[in-house]
């Protein structure tokens, strides 16, 4: 089995899971800039890479695996993120302000997986359950009745989680709306 570090399992789920992968990348790359280096096919490449490196992962099921592939998806986002900021910054090099009053001013172009990134710890550090309704709702694409099984909740528990959840997310994100 995969999970006990047979990465010939790996390779015979891949055509099994594959377009599904493949349709969530694309709904995270659905929230990017339109020019976004990546394309759904290249996040999931990348997803596999990954997964070729992780030893002893317990998943429990098929909900599992994809709540799992989407998290280790959502973090390559966030390093390219990351990355690419660092390039336009100088890389490793170290930001000195020339003006000391300015050293609070953000940067005019953030990225919005490093801003979605930044809202969604905020929200799990004040209540995880709604973040993992979201990430299951809105992210692996799940049903409300899925998320609902998988949480061990009530439906119109999963739904008043992720209106809670995206009014807050919305609020941090657009202040002056």
């Amino acid at each position: 089995m995969w999970r006990e570090g047979d990465h010939a399992a790996l390779t015979r789920l891949t055509p099994l899971v594959y377009e599904h992968l493949r349709a969530i990348a694309a709904s995270f790359l659905a929230r990017e800039r339109d020019d976004y280096p990546l394309q759904p096919t290249e996040l999931v490449h990348e997803l596999f890479v990954k997964l070729l490196k992780v030893e002893n992962v317990a998943i429990t099921d098929r909900n599992h695996f994809f709540a799992f592939a989407a998290r280790v998806m959502r973090r390559i986002l966030i390093q390219h993120a990351r990355s690419v900021k660092a390039e336009k910054r100088g890389a490793g090099l170290r930001h000195v302000p020339l003006n000391a009053e300015l050293a609070w001013t953000g940067d005019d172009d953030s990225s919005p997986t490093l801003d979605l990134e930044s809202v969604m710890n905020d929200l799990e550090d004040l209540d995880e359950q709604c973040v993992r309704a979201v990430e299951l709702r809105y992210f692996f694409g799940f049903t409300a009745e899925e998320a609902a099984e998988l949480l061990g909740s009530s439906k119109s528990t999963v739904d008043r989680q992720v209106r809670f959840a995206l009014t807050w997310m919305h609020s941090r994100l657009h202040p002056d709306a």
